[in-house]
């Protein structure tokens, strides 16, 4: 018995063993889907646009302070109505909003009072050195001049575009109560990269600005997103473009960025300002993306060209099974290390198909999980046509009846009108037999009147 025991324990530190270097190299290879660094800002988003899928959040749903972001509205509108007339249309700065603006330290193109701009100019203006009074010369053309007009628009687009927490109060965001959510800012990116004319201009490191009758010769604005500057530090040559934003002591920026055929839009709101970075939303938006781009990649999730599962079929002498296919790859965002081999397959497909089928029809569908996120799902189609075998057709048939309940109730249907109907009839007998039993009773005869005398 001892020696039993022995061999018992041998065996089972024997698998403990082999078993614990395969967990600790799993666990070596899993890969890591969150940043291996501290976001300091206050709300984040991250999201491929080829997937639609979000691989960092943070806060994204908190109203915050918007900043300069606010441009992003006051430029769609622009392009919304006059995105083909950019060059026809010129502008004459009016001199009550330069009241406005005095003495707040606003950023400016340096546009003066009285001083004319095409609509292209002053859209490079709100860009690159995110210029306070071309925001609000633009406000003033659309609005007829009643800036309150044009904020009311701001709201309704906003609203119309899905955002749900963001309320603008001026053009341009030098006011607080310019708030937005990192999510409601993602989707203003959406909607302004989708303008060819945002696109160019939000990707350029300079513009010359017209000589005029307040320039005597042209001058160069520069941006203010040094992601897509060569020269500067902060420098990323994915990102196409986007909007920087500050108020007080943080940064916001907003854009979007596109490497290997991959695209994602990146928004970060209220990353704080140090003496060693005064760009910080910059800097927190280039380590995102470098860890976006190393960490995820747009692939296959499934291949279509490979039996996913089989299925068994009734009703067929030529087959008992059936392979079956992934009507699409789906084509997803993946960890580069590891990709599909991660994600888990639901199968909802019925126990069994029934001949005939036909090559390419749909049978079922497949949900692809990873770390619990639905990915998507697709189809399932047959990868083989099957005809039916009639004679196993209606022998399964015929089976099924007798095994069905309706034939079980006609049955019993049958059995109870049965014996109901014996019961009847032996009731009847019994009625008949004891008629038969009784004696005939004797009749009297009674005189008759011609018998009398």
């Amino acid at each position: 018995m001892k020696q039993f025991l022995s061999a018992c324990l041998a065996v089972l530190l024997l698998a403990v063993l082999l078993v614990l270097p395969a967990v600790a190299e799993e666990t070596a290879d899993a890969p890591n889907l969150t940043p291996g660094f501290s976001v300091t800002a206050e709300a984040a988003y991250v999201a491929n646009t080829d997937t639609g899928l979000v691989v960092y959040e943070k806060n994204s749903e908190t109203p915050m302070a918007a900043a300069s972001l606010t441009k992003l509205m006051t430029m769609i509108l622009m392009l919304e109505s006059y995105q083909d007339q950019l060059d026809t249309i010129s502008i004459t700065a009016p001199g009550y909003i330069y009241d406005y603006l005095y003495g707040k330290n606003a950023s400016t193109a340096d546009i003066w009072k009285d001083e004319t701009h095409t609509l292209r100019s002053l859209l490079y203006a709100m860009l690159l050195p995110s210029a306070n009074e071309a925001a609000y010369i633009v406000a003033d053309y659309m609005s007829g001049s009643s800036i309150d007009n044009f904020v009311a628009m701001m709201n309704d687009e906003a609203a119309r575009i899905g955002c749900t927490g963001t309320t603008f109060t001026d053009p341009c965001g030098l006011d607080p109560g310019n708030v937005t959510t990192a999510r409601d800012a993602y989707l203003l990116v959406r909607v302004a990269m989708g303008y060819d004319a945002f696109a160019q201009a939000a990707g350029e490191e300079s513009y010359q600005m017209p000589a005029s009758t307040k320039h005597d010769s042209p001058y160069t604005i520069l941006t203010s997103d040094k992601l897509v500057s060569p020269s500067s530090n902060y420098y990323r040559s994915y990102t196409k473009g986007g909007k920087t934003g500050s108020l007080d002591d943080w940064q916001n920026f907003a854009g979007w960025h596109t490497q290997d055929g991959e695209t994602y839009v990146s928004v970060v709101l209220h990353s704080p300002k140090t003496d060693e970075d005064p760009r910080p939303a910059l800097t927190e938006t280039a380590e995102l993306m470098d860890w976006a781009f190393a960490t995820f990649t747009v692939t296959a999730a499934l291949d279509t060209t490979q039996p996913i599962t089989e299925l068994p079929i009734v009703y067929s002498s030529q087959t008992d099974t059936v392979m079956i296919y992934p009507a699409d790859d789906m084509q997803t965002l993946l960890p580069r290390q590891g990709g599909a081999e991660l994600t888990e397959k639901t199968f909802n497909v019925p126990e069994h198909l029934s001949a005939p089928i036909k090559q390419g029809d749909v049978v079922g569908t497949v949900t692809v999980t990873m770390q619990g996120e639905t990915v998507g799902t697709v189809d399932l189609l047959a990868g083989s046509s099957v005809d039916r075998n009639e004679l196993l057709y209606t022998m399964a048939k015929v089976k099924a009846f007798f095994s069905s309940t309706y034939f079980k109730v006609v049955i019993v249907l049958c059995i109870i009108a049965a014996a109901v109907y014996a019961v009847l009839w032996v009731y009847v007998m019994l009625l008949t037999v004891r008629r038969v039993e009784q004696p005939t009773p004797k009749r009297k005869n009674k005189p008759n009147d011609w018998n009398k005398e």
